[in-house]
């Protein structure tokens, strides 16, 4: 393990060996600015020596893997985790949203009267990653003198992918093709017939195997024709229709943001450069190494001479706040109950990285008496509510949780 240097201006410079900052820390000369990864600051002018440092990174949907190396050694070994809840709470807004114009709780405009079509524009699902794409670059900036930045981006085909013999004008053909709309394609593929109980004499009704609710979409893949009876009892847990549902949600998303994440980074730093995944899995499968995003991002950084790290660090994104601030149904009186507890309870926040009984551990709940429900990284319950006494902080929540582990081994 190495230990992070900054200069006296904060500016970052080449690691160095626990021995050498505990003594620094010791004699006053440094001072520590973050724990994990652990960073020091030095206190005094020095030569500012630093050796070229690549920097991989495996762009991904819902991971990111990070490799930091020289030529002779890997520095920095990271995989980040990404929200996937930002569709669901926004769905959740939208709702809540319906509800108030329709009761006249309070007068609020419609929504496609402020809608603006700006060229450009992202979803927000879509947007967040690229923006955590460029906040984990940055933070390992802050920490390492990078000099080239590789990025590995991925193009998929979504009509090759359902149909890997389609070709030329094939692709004009969609599954729909021939039909009024999708219901009718739907009706035909299925005999105009429900797929439970086989009736055809009966009202029928198109049924999404994943709901909407829970990401599904309206392709044909996901719809299914059923009665209105059998259709009642699949909704109401009665019956279950079981059907895996190929999702090809991260690839799309992976369409739109690799180039925009690629001219971003263009236009913050200097040296950045693109690679493809047929690269990657090529010279990964001639080093003899096994596939993961860290493993890949070394693989991306190009110093295949560097000796692994034995410490690769965790990063996950959290979300920072509840922004509902009452409850959507009032209480009795028609008052509106605040749904937001204190934001610091006796000094701490939710997702503060606390020591508990000898165990670092992070808040995922905070009740207003001043007791925490404590979970790992990995989300394994340490306890439901524990005093803030038997409590110590560590490090405070900054939008990230983040921790580290030895590597997995590389070899195959």
């Amino acid at each position: 393990m190495f230990i992070y240097v900054l200069n006296k201006n904060g500016k970052p410079l080449m690691l160095c060996k626990p021995r050498k900052a505990r003594l620094l820390l010791k004699n006053g000369k440094a001072k520590v600015v973050n724990r994990t990864p652990f960073t020091i600051q030095l206190l005094y002018g020095c030569s500012g020596y630093k050796q070229p440092v690549n920097l991989g990174v495996d762009a991904g949907s819902k991971y990111i893997g990070l490799s930091a190396t020289t030529k002779q050694k890997e520095l920095f070994k990271a995989t980040v985790e990404l929200r996937q809840d930002i569709s669901t709470l926004l769905e959740s807004r939208r709702s809540q949203r319906r509800s108030r114009r329709s009761r006249k709780l309070r007068y609020r405009p419609a929504r496609f009267d402020n809608r603006k079509n700006r060229k450009g524009l992202l979803a927000p699902s879509v947007q967040h990653k690229v923006d955590s794409h460029l906040t984990i670059i940055r933070k390992v900036c802050n920490i390492l003198p990078i000099g080239n930045i590789i990025v590995e981006t991925a193009e998929f085909d979504s009509h090759k992918l359902k149909n890997p013999c389609v070709v030329g004008i094939g692709y004009q053909h969609g599954d729909a093709e021939g039909f009024y709309n999708v219901k009718a394609a739907v009706l035909n593929r299925d005999t105009y017939s429900c797929q439970i109980c086989g009736a055809k004499d009966t009202r029928l009704e198109i049924h999404h195997i994943q709901f909407r609710s829970q990401g599904g979409s309206d392709t044909m893949d996901n719809l299914v024709t059923l009665c209105k009876n059998c259709h009642g009892k699949v909704h109401s847990g009665e019956l279950t229709f079981d059907k895996k549902i190929k999702s090809f949600k991260h690839a799309t998303h992976m369409n739109i943001m690799r180039k925009r994440l690629v001219e971003l980074l263009k236009d913050e730093f200097s040296n950045v450069f693109e690679t493809f995944g047929y690269l990657t899995k090529f010279n990964r499968e001639k080093l003899r190494l096994c596939k993961s995003h860290c493993i890949d991002a070394f693989v991306i950084s190009h110093n295949f001479d560097a000796k692994l790290s034995s410490v690769e660090f965790r990063f996950r994104k959290v979300r920072r706040h509840n922004r509902q601030l009452h409850k959507a149904k009032p209480g009795k009186g028609g008052k509106r109950q605040r749904t937001q507890s204190n934001y610091i309870v006796n000094g701490f926040r939710r997702f503060d990285k606390v020591m508990f009984n000898g165990v670092e551990c992070f808040i995922t709940g905070k009740r207003s008496s001043g007791y925490f429900q404590l979970k790992t990284f990995d989300g394994a319950v340490i306890h439901q509510g524990v005093s803030s006494k038997r409590l110590k902080l560590l490090e405070p929540v900054k939008g990230w949780l983040v921790d580290w582990r030895m590597a997995i081994p590389s070899s195959t």
